[in-house]
């Protein structure tokens, strides 16, 4: 049921970003486009008061286009508060205006939305965007962990944010190797390198307290500290106490790793799995592993691109679908007007366009126009045919590594199957 759940969520930050994604892409000309944000205490009346309220003050733009759109957006808008007696649980969000579509062309849209977090503040504004700020900032992770790496040579810093590994800066030290220079005692040669070793850990420690402190909402977001590096150099990191004492209270664990410099951080993940379990990048990391290693394999269990994953779905074959959260493709069903003439096939959406952009074009068999009969968002139309026969839906960031390869390489579609299939 934990994983059913989970799964949903995915599906619905997916839809959330995609939405946005389009309303930003959206353009109006002068103040035609309304925002309006209403919390979920604030009562529909006293809104739709100030909508009709506003209705009458477009009396007094100048521009008569700009004045009949919006005022035809209000009055959208207001026939669709109709369906509310009250806010939904977390708020309401609508956009709706004029917008600019392929060419020269325009076309009233309203969007709402029911925000997946509650909404805190009243707005009404009009633009020439849409105002997404307070929606956006839903997008963002709610936790983040500091990563640092370090060695006697060097250090690195950053933060892991979900899926994304974020690097941010680092130090390099003046600690001399171990061999002494000529004429110098063996017992002043060590003294000098422990106080640069020393100098190199407090200045590594303050920098990156710093920037960890910085955090925004460090108290409620900040889960806490990795530190990698080789032994004993990161013990005696953390022995020394010489990050901020609300950043070394939170150090999570300390980890073996190969390369200090911005690359360790990678490393320094995938060394923690253990201790992030049950994070989102961990999971996600961890399928995207198991499909290239089954992927290598002679008759591994692994499949991708669109055609062999959507006929490994319709036979059952699909233990795990993966599809990368940066899709963007619809499944069309194209019809002639004239014949008998179907055709379904999958095309990509450019920003800032949308289906009714794209010509479908003329019948191979009559050359009659052809028509779109039906459009399915293509994420949608595979996790449905993976709900059919029970196959896990994975939807994959593009924040790190792995999952940029799973877009890049393979489409942004591939699976782990149950058993092998030839496709």
């Amino acid at each position: 049921m934990a994983e059913e759940v989970e799964m949903d969520d995915a599906r619905k930050r997916y839809e959330f970003k995609k939405v946005l994604e389009k309303l930003q892409s959206q353009q109006g000309d002068g103040t035609e486009l309304i925002t309006l944000y209403i919390p979920p205490d604030k009562q529909i009346y006293d809104v739709t008061n100030q909508l009709k309220d506003e209705f009458g003050q477009c009396a007094n733009i100048k521009s008569k286009q700009t004045k009949v759109n919006v005022q035809s957006a209000i009055s959208s808008i207001l026939s669709r508060l109709k369906a509310y007696k009250r806010p939904p649980e977390k708020g309401l969000a609508v956009f709706c205006g004029t917008v600019k579509t392929f060419g020269d062309r325009s076309d009233l849209q309203c969007t709402i939305i029911e925000p997946p977090e509650p909404l805190n503040l009243y707005m009404y504004r009009c633009s020439s965007n849409f105002e997404l700020e307070p929606l956006l900032k839903m997008l963002e992770e709610k936790y983040v962990y500091g990563l640092l790496v370090i060695d006697r040579r060097e250090a690195y810093w950053g933060f892991l944010r979900g899926n994304r590994i974020e690097p941010i800066g680092g130090a390099t030290s003046t600690v001399p190797g171990k061999q002494r220079k000529g004429g110098q005692s063996a017992a002043r040669f060590g003294r000098l390198r422990e106080i640069a070793i020393d100098e190199h850990y407090t200045k590594v420690g303050e920098r990156s307290s710093a920037i960890f402190l910085a955090e925004k909402d460090f108290f409620e977001r900040f889960k806490g500290v990795l530190i990698g590096g080789p032994s004993p150099t990161k013990e005696e990191f953390e022995r020394g106490n010489y990050l901020h004492h609300e950043v070394q209270k939170r150090i999570v664990g300390l980890f073996d790793v190969a390369y200090t410099n911005e690359d360790g951080l990678a490393e320094l993940v995938d060394a923690a799995q253990d201790a992030l379990k049950g994070m989102t990048v961990v999971k996600e990391k961890a399928f995207m592993d198991r499909f290239l290693r089954e992927l290598v394999k002679d008759g591994g269990l692994a499949a991708y691109g669109e055609d062999s994953i959507r006929h490994n779905l319709e036979i059952g074959a699909v233990d795990t679908l993966l599809l990368s959260a940066t899709l963007r493709k619809s499944r069309l069903k194209i019809k002639c007007q004239n014949c008998d003439y179907v055709v379904e096939k999958t095309v990509s959406i450019e920003a800032g366009k949308t289906i009714a952009d794209i010509d479908p074009g003329n019948c191979p068999k009559c050359t009659a126009p052809l028509v779109l009969d039906e459009e399915i968002d293509i994420v949608d139309e595979l996790t449905k045919l993976a709900d059919q026969s029970n196959s896990k839906v994975e939807i994959i960031s593009d924040d790190f590594e792995e999952g940029s390869i799973l877009f890049t390489a393979f489409g942004g579609i591939a699976a782990i199957l149950r058993y092998r299939t030839g496709y």
